[in-house]
């Protein structure tokens, strides 16, 4: 398969300037500083709840990937990630990426009125500040940062931003070449086992990370993962996240199955 990262980032540069075509910086901005200024209550924090669950499972709502296609066409954003909640869930991903995941910035909307409480992570390709504003304004928690669609400098200076509007950074890292993005400190550090380019899906990967990353860090591990004995194994090694999605969102009843999986875990741990 080709490698899509490239074609990714492109189109999300044209998406973004066609936000601002529709929104200004300057007015979402505004917005979402009102916003603030009128809630006056931090979303809940992921990298807090991750640490102080015993599983950690960070469930994914993803409708759709550009290897796979439709996985779940359609999932609803109001049932899915409250459904999760009840299920065992430590905090909720959701993909706002339409064209190539099928999600919508609104399913965090909806997620949160449907009454979810959970910590959201924001999974999108982020690589301009006007997202993390739409982020904060849907509801987010944190946000995903890809060491591989980022320069250092760019990574920072989202990552600053981020902070300022009260969202935590989960920064993505695949190999040993983005460690030195590491040292900008982000909430969480998320070794992603599948090739953002190829989609070829590894695990050892994050066993391999794992030995250099600081360990005082809160670790996810990111996709691949369907396997409650994988997580006891990737929580020894100094993991306290594990972003699910696929193997889930490919069942009948995705809640169910994440009770399946969070009680198989408490029974072998």
């Amino acid at each position: 398969m080709k490698d899509v990262l490239d074609e990714i980032v492109a189109w999300k540069r044209i998406e973004v300037v066609q936000a601002k075509a529709v929104l200004p910086l300057r007015q979402l901005e505004q917005s979402v500083r009102r916003q603030m200024d009128e809630d006056n209550t931090p979303p809940p924090s992921m990298s807090k709840a991750l640490l102080a669950s015993d599983t950690g499972i960070i469930a994914e709502m993803k409708r759709r990937s550009p290897s796979k296609g439709w996985i779940s066409e359609g999932a609803k954003p109001d049932v899915v990630p409250l459904y999760y909640e009840h299920n065992g869930a430590t905090a909720v991903s959701i993909l706002t990426d339409s064209k190539y995941f099928g999600g919508d910035d609104e399913f965090v909307v909806k997620a949160r009125q449907s009454g979810l409480t959970l910590p959201v992570l924001y999974k999108n390709f982020v690589i301009d500040a006007y997202q993390l504003f739409q982020a904060r304004r849907c509801g987010a928690s944190a946000v995903l940062l890809i060491a591989a669609c980022l320069r250092k400098d760019e990574c920072r200076s989202l990552l600053r931003l981020a902070h300022d509007l009260g969202l935590e950074v989960l920064l993505e890292t695949h190999d040993e070449k983005e460690l030195d993005y590491v040292d900008l400190e982000p909430d969480m550090c998320g070794v992603n086992n599948r090739h953002l380019g190829t989609f070829v899906t590894d695990v050892a990967h994050s066993f391999r990370m794992a030995r250099l990353l600081p360990e005082q860090l809160c670790k996810v591990s990111e996709s691949g993962i369907s396997d409650p004995q994988t997580v006891l194994r990737l929580r020894e090694a100094g993991y306290r996240g594990f972003l699910i999605g696929e193997s889930l969102m490919k069942t009948e009843d995705p809640g169910q199955a994440l009770a399946a999986f969070v009680e198989c875990i408490a029974h072998s741990a």
